[in-house]
């Protein structure tokens, strides 16, 4: 991390500061406290953009990207507040796996990186007792915690009870479907000996209807295509009582 102008940190904390903001922590050296904590991570961000807050001995609060160090630290706590409200809005629309998956994409990072950020604070808290700002600041922090595994956890129960449901509606249908199969297997097995011995033989027998009209012909196409109809019907109702 290098260190903005004007920042006298203890050679203490100093050492301890690498090329990257590492993962959330608080230093305290010398009654100098300095805050290293993560921006608002969003869905499929693998790096995470470090920020930085120190507070001197005299209670100065500085931000490493300019700016009053405690307003800009209020900011940054409500950036995670505001971004856990937009998240439990889209909970509150989801309508299907889609959605909470969605919704788990973003809160699974955003809880991990408030949870962080809400054991630096405390750990700020219990090195600087005096310093009362930690205070509204650490409970501040654990509140978005809380916020983001709630909805963290009702997104998995909601996303796995969809899946449950889409499942057990699946096994249905395919018990269905085998039921139907059967029923179509045994009009065949009716229906299969005729068949063959017909096909076999090719009869031809008499019946006296060989120079009726055509009308008759169209009677009989008439007759079976109904009857086909009739088996459908029979098939499907039984299959729609079941379901209901």
């Amino acid at each position: 991390m290098p260190i903005p102008p004007g920042w006298e940190l203890p050679d203490e904390i100093k050492a301890r500061l690498g090329e990257k903001a590492g993962r959330q922590r608080s230093m305290v050296a010398d009654d100098h406290l300095l805050l290293v904590l993560h921006k608002v991570p969003e869905a499929g961000q693998l790096e995470r953009e470090g920020v930085y807050f120190w507070r001197s001995p005299s209670g100065d609060w500085r931000f490493s990207g300019g700016g009053p160090g405690l307003f800009v630290l209020r900011q940054h706590l409500e950036a995670y507040g505001a971004t856990v409200q937009e998240l439990e809005r889209h909970y509150d629309t989801a309508s299907g796996a889609a959605d909470y998956f969605r919704i788990l994409e973003a809160v699974v990072p955003l809880h991990r990186a408030a949870r962080n950020q809400h054991t630096a604070l405390q750990t700020a808290r219990e090195s600087l007792p005096d310093v009362r700002e930690l205070i509204t600041l650490r409970d501040e922090a654990g509140d978005i915690e809380r916020a983001s595994e709630l909805i963290a956890t009702d997104a998995k129960n909601a996303l796995d009870y969809s899946l449950a449901k889409q499942a057990e509606e699946q096994s249905r249908l395919s018990d269905e479907l085998t039921r139907v199969a059967h029923r179509m297997n045994l009009l065949a097995a009716l229906f299969l000996p005729l068949t063959a011995v017909t096909s076999v033989f090719g009869m031809n027998l008499p019946s006296g209807l060989e120079k009726a009209s055509r009308s008759l012909f169209w009677s009989i196409i008439v007759f079976g295509v109904l009857l086909g109809a009739a088996f459908l019907g029979v098939i499907v109702g039984r299959r729609g009582t079941k379901t209901k």
